[in-house]
């Protein structure tokens, strides 16, 4: 990644010369940006990489010859390295983006949908390549090795397990809070689940946890009752907050300016449960850019919570768990594998298991392998 004296090269891959000088222009103009090159297909872009290096790549995901979660795939397995996907809001491109962050895009990005919103759309761009500045390794491709292949999780028991449980994570999230659901049973108390994404895109992850995990998956509504065995993810564009009215809990969306330039914000959730009375919490903090989630966590902490961060060895970006590891403000750190039997532990009023922060891994170590010109081997 650049250095803090270098400016980040960015490859800019999509079908449409539109977009492509859209990005181009609004990069241009930072002075810790460089644009080095722009793709219209797989093809061009396989030879921009190996000639220019780029520190960053944005990747569309339909595209002529090569689609672009098979190159996705193939840029994986021969030269990792950061892409961020920039898709349309379609319900096809929505459920590609879900998949591609699943192969190990590190975010999304929704594409501009007119003049009015170039400047949002390059905003979070700029916001997410500058965060990959922050000199914490982008590790790749690990998290489906949690568990051998077909393998099936024994779910932790939570039958008798009361209150709430809260999720936040930004990059490399979808892959973790996966791990997370499925290695919890179908009766488990309510879930709130804060991933920074934008909207349109959290209605096919929600759609994507539904198909595989045990407990009903949606995307969470306004004055929506919370019930037992339900995963609530935050639509993307609206914080996520939870309130008590009468005998009952119900979901509650608010459309307040952004909290560490994100909306959803993680902060925003775990402070408004923090303010419940009687309700046992444990929120979990797992992998992404940033800091959301801190001061949350610290509220959490005050309302009497427990609170669990991802460790550093199963982090695709170690930003928002060491957040509140170095503030003290952690119960715990555990690697991914983990979380669901020591959130078992906590439903059984156990003391959590002891962990700590694993030693940080290089993206070479996390399995980069050498560029070659059989980057996107398959024929013409």
């Amino acid at each position: 990644m650049a250095t803090p004296d270098r400016k980040t090269r960015v490859l800019i891959v999509d079908d449409s010369a539109i977009v492509r000088r859209m990005l181009a222009n609004a990069l241009r103009t930072e002075p810790d940006m460089e644009v080095v090159g722009l793709a219209s297909d797989p093809f061009v872009a396989r030879d921009l990489i190996l000639q220019q290096q780029p520190d960053v790549v944005t990747l569309d995901i339909e595209m002529p010859r090569m689609d672009g979660l098979t190159f996705l795939r193939k840029l994986m397995v021969h030269h990792p390295l950061p892409v961020i996907i920039v898709s349309s809001v379609t319900q096809a491109g929505s459920a590609a983006s879900i998949e591609a962050l699943g192969a190990g895009a590190i975010d999304v990005i929704a594409k501009p949908g007119g003049p009015t919103s170039v400047g949002q759309v390059a905003d979070r761009l700029k916001y997410r390549i500058r965060a990959l500045r922050s000199g914490q390794p982008v590790q790749f491709a690990r998290l489906q090795k949690a568990q051998p292949p077909g393998a099936k999780p024994n779910p932790a028991s939570l039958t008798r397990a009361n209150g709430l449980i809260l999720i936040g994570a930004s990059t490399g999230g979808t892959q973790a809070i996966e791990t997370v659901l499925t290695r919890l049973p179908a009766d488990t108390p309510p879930i709130l689940i804060v991933q920074h994404m934008p909207a349109h895109f959290t209605r096919a992850f929600a759609a994507r946890l539904d198909s595989v995990c045990p407990m009903r998956v949606v995307e969470a509504s306004s004055d929506q009752p919370l019930r037992r065995s339900t995963a609530y993810i935050a639509p993307g564009d609206f914080h996520l907050t939870v309130q008590a009215m009468g005998v009952e809990m119900r979901a509650v969306l608010d459309a307040g300016p952004p909290v560490h330039y994100q909306r959803p914000s993680v902060d925003v959730l775990f402070e408004t449960a923090s303010r419940l009375r009687g309700v046992p919490i444990v929120a979990l903090l797992l992998t992404g850019m940033g800091s959301d989630g801190r001061e949350g966590a610290r509220a959490i902490r005050a309302h009497g919570g427990a609170v669990i961060a991802q460790d550093e060895s199963t982090a695709t970006i170690y930003g928002m768990p060491a957040a509140i590891a170095e503030a003290g403000l952690a119960n715990t750190i555990l690697p991914l594998p983990r979380i669901a039997s020591a959130i078992a532990a906590w439903a059984r009023g156990e003391p959590l298991p002891a962990g700590a922060a694993a030693p940080r891994k290089s993206a070479a170590a996390a399995g980069a392998g050498p560029a070659g010109a059989d980057l996107l081997t398959r024929s013409r």
